[in-house]
């Protein structure tokens, strides 16, 4: 049997995948300022192609470190980018768009830093013995893909709201309404994220304390 190469791990199916939706990012970044039908496209199918790259990973047989990287590192960028610019359009709420971005980062970032010197491939391999709320988000598919929708659908309400109210129901722009149903929902994405930096951090000290035990027995 053959070695796996680095480069066999850069062209990856999934990688392949991850690679299209930084393009696809960049592009939407590009647009987002002036033109807000390219860049919710760009944006859009860039998270659309984020299950595909996770099914093509587990079909093939080909999840990495990398590609669990690229793919936190791609969602966390475009929801960033994406928060920049809301912070623009609406300046009253830069603040909270602020925390909002580093609560993602750090908790996401820190969360994944752990997962994988604790030996796991992945920051969704939730072991049964950890936090039960982050282990019911992360085992259950359906609930996983639900926050994170209706969050993306927050955010991304808020931006079309800047240029179009789009089309009405009941006399109601339906994109407000979207932006209104979703709210709850970004909101408990935030609890999450907090219990995420909470548990990782947790985790990280602990590992701190077993290599330092374990040091002193040597």
């Amino acid at each position: 049997m053959s070695q796996t190469t680095a480069k066999d791990v850069l062209l990856y199916v999934p990688n392949l995948i991850g690679y299209g939706r930084i393009i696809l990012a960049i592009l939407s970044c590009y647009y987002m300022p002036h033109n807000y039908v390219a860049a919710g496209a760009c944006y859009v199918v860039s998270g659309l192609l984020d299950a595909l790259d996770g099914h093509a990973a587990r079909y093939l047989n080909q999840t990495s470190l990398f590609g669990a990287m690229l793919d936190m590192l791609t969602d966390r960028c475009a929801t960033a980018c994406l928060l920049m610019t809301l912070a623009m359009f609406y300046p009253q709420y830069a603040f909270w768009f602020q925390m909002s971005t580093a609560l993602d980062i750090a908790s996401h970032w820190l969360h994944l830093h752990t997962t994988i010197i604790s030996g796991r491939t992945s920051h969704k391999a939730i072991d049964l013995s950890e936090n039960p709320i982050l282990h019911f988000y992360y085992t259950n598919r359906l609930f996983l893909f639900f926050m994170c929708a209706g969050n993306e659908l927050f955010y991304v309400g808020l931006y079309l709201l800047h240029f179009t109210a789009g089309p009405t129901v009941l006399g109601m722009s339906l994109i407000n309404l979207l932006t209104i149903v979703s709210t709850p929902i970004a909101l408990v994405k935030s609890i999450i994220s907090g219990i995420h930096l909470a548990a990782a951090s947790i985790n990280l000290t602990s590992l701190d304390a077993q290599q330092r035990n374990a040091a002193k027995s040597n």
